[in-house]
C-alpha cells in the first residue's frame, strides 16, 4: 500500500500550499499527508506533531520505505524513496519532490500507517 500511496501523491506535485487545507486542490504539509492515506481507507491524525507518534515506528532513513511519513518539528512528508520525500511545504509555495535532508531540519520521526 505505501508504494500506491506514493503513485496517488505524485499527481498533486505543484498543487499549492495553503495552512490549513486538506485537499484535494490546495493543502498543508500534515494536510496532504492525511488525505492521502484517507484515499486508501486509512485515517491518520491532521496534526503533524500527532502524526509524528501515530502508526508504527521505523527505525532510520535506511529502513524507511515508500509511503512511510517523515516527521520534522511542525512538518511532515510523505517518503518516496531513494532519500526524497513528497511534502506541502511552505505558504506561497506547493507541493514538491525534494530530498528528505534538503529542507534543513532535523528528522525526528518516521511512521508507518499501512
Amino acid at each position: 500500500k505505501g508504494e500506491d500511496v506514493v503513485a496517488y501523491a505524485k499527481q498533486y506535485l505543484n498543487c499549492p500550499y495553503v495552512y490549513g487545507a486538506a485537499g484535494p486542490n490546495s493543502f498543508d504539509c500534515s494536510g496532504f499527508t492525511s488525505y492521502l492515506f484517507r484515499q486508501y481507507g486509512i485515517s491518520i491524525s491532521r496534526s503533524s506533531s500527532a502524526q509524528a507518534y501515530g502508526g508504527t515506528a521505523v527505525n532510520g532513513l535506511a529502513n524507511a520505505q515508500p509511503g512511510d511519513v517523515i516527521c520534522y518539528p511542525g512538518h511532515v512528508g510523505l517518503y518516496v524513496g531513494g532519500g526524497q520525500m513528497i511534502h506541502a511545504n511552505v505558504p506561497g509555495g506547493s507541493v514538491r519532490l525534494v530530498g528528505v535532508n534538503s529542507i534543513g531540519m532535523s528528522v525526528i520521526a518516521i511512521r508507518r500507517y499501512w
